[in-house]
């Protein structure tokens, strides 16, 4: 592993960059920083290579997801675009009959209910124009020329094959909070000092396998075992 001002870094083959997402998750969970950042930590563990995975196909399908646009209030709030517009519809009605009532203040704050919703609508439209687009445009053509890249509040990284060599990848991972930052290193110092050999977790298919001999197959470990001298 290689450390710079970016962060920690690791060039080899899958298997070196699969076992340095591993030690850097487990680095994370030894200094509990998926307590304080418990949404980021398993975002990022979601998204970090696996073994079973390839670059092109499923890590840039998680790319293209982690990087879309973000959800706006109607679609936090279960609305469709037609919804939004239907009530933006039935709140100006509502404004009209409240002129007609020379309830002046009424009609007011029904056209101001009735923009709203037409507001939120071309929100949600133009959210999801947008998503649409930019997941075809990254999987299609940024990939090409840029890392895969992940970025949070704990975690930003990208990782690449390099260029010009077919089995050959870099592994570029920061810790966005300096002092968890500082811990991780420390942790990460010591599996280089201490761990003689790293395990990495593999998606391993079992139900044949039960199937076959009557028994049920042992259940897959949470986290990255490793071994110390």
């Amino acid at each position: 592993m290689e450390e710079n001002i970016s962060g920690f870094r690791e060039r080899g083959s899958w298997g070196d960059v699969v076992e340095h997402g591993e030690r850097i998750t487990s680095a994370l969970r030894e200094v509990e920083a998926d307590e304080p950042y418990r949404d980021e930590y398993e975002e990022w563990d979601e998204w970090r290579p696996k073994t079973h995975e390839r670059l092109t196909t499923d890590v840039n399908e998680k790319t293209a997801e982690q990087a879309s646009v973000a959800e706006g209030e109607g679609e936090r709030e279960g609305e469709d675009v037609d919804d939004d517009l239907q009530t933006a519809g039935e709140r100006l009605t509502e404004s009209y009959e409240k002129l007609e009532d020379d309830d002046t203040e009424g009609a007011v704050e029904k056209w101001g209910e009735s923009i709203g919703h037409v507001a939120r609508a071309a929100d949600t439209a133009g959210r999801r124009a947008l998503r649409k687009v930019e997941n075809t445009v990254y999987k299609r053509v940024m990939t090409q020329v840029a890392p895969y890249y992940f970025d949070n509040d704990l975690v930003s990284a990208n990782v690449q094959r390099v260029r010009g060599e077919a089995d050959e990848f870099a592994f570029e991972v920061q810790v966005n909070d300096d002092d968890l930052r500082d811990e991780v290193r420390e942790v990460l110092h010591e599996y280089e000092d201490d761990v003689e050999r790293w395990h990495v977790d593999t998606e391993k298919e079992t139900d044949a396998a039960s199937a076959a001999e009557g028994v049920e197959a042992p259940e897959e470990a949470e986290e990255a075992k490793h071994t110390t001298n």
